[in-house]
């Protein structure tokens, strides 16, 4: 069955249909500040954010976004408290296990992107690679799970690739590089959204992201809704886009 094709009936006044942009990305930030200010554990705050995920994945479905990137673990995360660390691998592998039939039924194609390292329990690759033969066929929007994920280590993962296929140093070339990247076909965000009010990248797409419009908000993830997410993009449309280049 062909996927549906992307509505923007749902889109509010102000945003102009023929400039959403193509693939934004956004920095899940602010679920244990959320917790803590509410007197919770800090899993309380991630559990909370399965709401503000699927709400977001919902607007950029209503806004006809092809390409929606998540930060969800990165390769740093590991050196949270272990009591966290392990509820956010069962959080993770629940997630997958309760959405991925309802992402599918709307054409979302999940993929993943990140090492697949020991430290990855067996049980959560496998349900990862439930997802992604279960949504392969989609193309209403991709939504990738940036998973044990780290913006250097996968410029050092594409490195070493060329190491190993015997790249000579003339040959090396952003389009070599990019080629080796963990997912090459994914065209560069046009937009990164990062919550809780935090000012920086954290280590995040650092390749893909040299020209990314870049928003940020003090809204905390557990908060943010697909609202927010259209504020976000009105000001991505308020922007003029250079590439290092003049106006004419």
């Amino acid at each position: 069955m062909p996927n549906p094709r992307p509505s923007h009936t749902s889109l509010p006044p102000g945003i102009d249909p023929g400039h959403v942009p193509v693939h934004v990305a956004c920095v899940m930030d602010g679920n244990g500040r959320w917790a803590s200010s509410r007197g919770l554990p800090r899993t309380e705050g991630h559990a909370a954010g399965e709401e503000a995920l699927l709400d977001t994945v919902e607007g950029a479905l209503d806004l006809g976004i092809r390409w929606l990137t998540m930060f969800a673990f990165s390769t740093e995360n590991w050196r949270r408290p272990a009591e966290e660390v392990r509820y956010l691998m069962e959080f993770n592998e629940s997630l997958l296990v309760h959405r991925r039939d309802e992402l599918n039924e709307k054409g979302v194609r999940i993929r993943f992107s990140g090492r697949r390292d020991w430290r990855v329990p067996r049980r959560v690759l496998r349900r990862m690679d439930e997802s992604i033969a279960l949504t392969r066929g989609n193309r209403r929007m991709t939504l990738t799970m940036a998973f044990n994920y780290g913006g250097r280590a996968e410029i050092v993962d594409a490195v070493r690739s060329l190491v190993s296929d015997g790249v000579q140093p003339a040959d090396v070339t952003e389009k070599a590089i990019r080629s080796r990247t963990y997912h090459p076909d994914q065209p560069d965000p046009d937009l990164v959204v990062r919550t809780s009010g935090e000012f920086r990248i954290s280590n995040f797409l650092l390749w893909q992201i040299a020209y990314s419009e870049l928003v940020f908000t003090d809204v905390l993830w557990p908060d943010f809704r697909r609202q927010h997410l259209f504020d976000a993009v009105a000001e991505y449309q308020r922007r003029e886009r250079r590439y290092g280049g003049v106006r004419g």
